[in-house]
């Protein structure tokens, strides 16, 4: 099948270098980096601002890990950080074979340590350098080949004025969008319609840079607070998705998408599409064939009950339709039924490459998923929606 647009993977990752924001970062800030230390013991430590987070590198990488390998993966002691890179995790002629051999024409690309620092650091001014250091590096990452390889700059909300340089300064670098966290925390606690916010929801528009939710670890204190007691296992909080080895460690890495669809519903019945009709949404990493169920539950609570009330004007529906695109994971095999419904020109596809829960060969099964349906809205799928929403 020949098709009419690229494949364009809308959210693949970088595994940054455990040196970079010692490398990047300013230098009054460097004594605050983000680094990898070890204990007496030799096990490896993510410190934020002087703190350790207790987030489990290892387990952060090794898409291209075998079972075994992935056990010790996710086994607290028996591998590092580097050892879960795959190819191309932060080399750019690398990452660009792996595109090739998996048929990817263009990635957009997201961190991973920059999704896990921001809900321990409070400082705005540190984290607005945290983020400011990432986005140089991925734009020299990019840089290499700019016309496949397309970074999404890290903004930190806790000062928006901050956030309104930085989204300017990294879109002339090359980024072609913003990655948002869905945590309020990483927001100072505000509501997304937050009048503190609206310069920078401003700039984006004016910019015509599209932002995305994307998935985040908090700290474990916050993570237990949010799903309950009864998520309160030991040994929680050694590992990014609530502990590998608990019993519940299934159902947590299932729901960890929650964040983002409440985020996204919280933007939508807040009216900030409303207020900002040309701000461009992705919603990642949370899977795609829900939003058919949201968008119509909003609609109808919004028609019956909460008309008179929301600071609205549309259908919730509709303000997804007019601004937002959601990213469908390739092993969603109800995906075909909801681009039929909803519409081909809504959905993108994410690789999550190079994740341990990531797959190679992952368009491969996305092509299958989608195969009843037309050649071009396959494409769309594939690459047409996110060339449209990337402004590519």
């Amino acid at each position: 099948m020949s098709l009419p647009s690229p494949v364009v993977d809308s959210d693949g990752h970088v595994l940054e270098p455990g040196d970079l924001w010692e490398n990047y970062l300013e230098k009054k800030y460097v004594d605050r980096a983000i680094r990898i230390d070890h204990d007496e013991s030799g096990q490896e430590h993510l410190i934020i601002d002087g703190q350790d987070s207790e987030v489990f590198l290892a387990g952060l990488g090794g898409v291209d890990a075998d079972a075994d390998e992935k056990k010790a993966l996710l086994t607290h002691g028996e591998r590092t950080y580097e050892d879960g890179w795959a190819p191309g995790s932060n080399n750019a002629k690398e990452r660009l074979e792996v595109m090739d051999r998996e048929g990817i024409d263009i990635s957009i690309l997201y961190p991973t340590i920059g999704i896990c620092w921001e809900g321990w650091v409070d400082d705005p001014a540190l984290a607005t350098a945290y983020s400011r250091a990432y986005n140089r590096w991925i734009a020299e990452f990019c840089s290499v080949n700019p016309e496949r390889l397309k970074g999404a700059a890290h903004i930190s909300l806790l000062d928006p004025l901050a956030a309104c340089e930085e989204a300017r300064r990294s879109r002339a670098d090359g980024c072609v969008g913003v990655m948002l966290s869905p945590d309020p925390k990483a927001r100072g606690g505000l509501m997304f319609n937050d009048p503190a916010l609206a310069p920078f929801w401003g700039t984006l528009q004016e910019l015509d840079m599209p932002m995305s939710l994307h998935v985040v670890v908090r700290p474990n204190s916050q993570q237990l607070a949010y799903r309950g007691d009864w998520a309160g296992v030991n040994g929680l909080a050694k590992h990014p998705i609530f502990g590998f080895e608990s019993d519940l460690a299934l159902m947590n890495s299932a729901l960890l998408s929650a964040d983002v669809e409440i985020a996204f519903s919280q933007m939508v019945s807040t009216g900030l599409f409303e207020i900002y009709p040309r701000l461009k949404c992705g919603v990642l990493e949370a899977g795609a064939t829900w939003i058919g169920a949201r968008l119509d539950r909003m609609d109808n609570k919004y028609k019956t009950l909460l008309k008179s009330y929301a600071p609205i004007s549309m259908l919730p529906s509709e303000y997804f339709y007019r601004q937002c695109v959601v990213s469908a994971d390739p092993d969603e095999t109800m995906i075909a039924a909801c681009v039929e419904h909803i519409g081909a020109d809504y959905f993108v596809w994410a690789s999550d490459y190079p994740h341990i829960d990531a797959n190679l060969g992952v368009l491969e099964e996305l092509k299958k998923n989608l195969a009843s349906l037309p050649t071009d809205d396959q494409a769309k799928v594939l690459g047409g929606s996110a060339v449209r929403f990337y402004y590519l």
